[in-house]
């Protein structure tokens, strides 16, 4: 019953358990067969508008992690099916941001460490 955390570029480990793709768009360079990710949820991504927004700009992460939770709360049904993954076991969420501190999975997760106790 934990959420982790992995950049979609490092090595998929048994550890990571269930792989999700938390990203609209699929990581460049790199083969479905090669990220070995168990569900994609591109609906579970920021907005077109709010990543453009954002722009992976630190500055506008306090903004942007408040959007966000908003287009979260309105996304209940792929959020719940992350949620049920992660009480049966591992869910790493997977990311292709390089900033690994201020990026959607890693506010995903703030989200539902927040909104569900995982």
């Amino acid at each position: 019953m934990a959420v982790g955390l992995k950049r979609a570029y490092d090595k998929p480990a048994k550890a990571d358990g269930y792989r999700v793709l938390v990203d609209r768009l699929w990581p460049r360079g790199i083969s479905k067969s090669e990220a070995r990710i168990d569900l994609w949820l591109k609906e579970i991504a920021p907005s077109r508008e709010l990543r453009k927004w954002f722009a992976h700009d630190p500055h506008k992460w306090a903004g942007f992690k408040k959007r966000y939770f908003n287009e979260l709360d309105e996304r209940a049904e792929e959020v719940q099916e992350v949620v049920d993954k992660a009480r049966k076991g591992r869910v790493t969420l997977v990311y292709a941001a390089k900033d690994e501190q201020n990026n959607n999975a890693v506010a995903l997760k703030e989200y539902l460490q927040r909104r569900f106790g995982l």
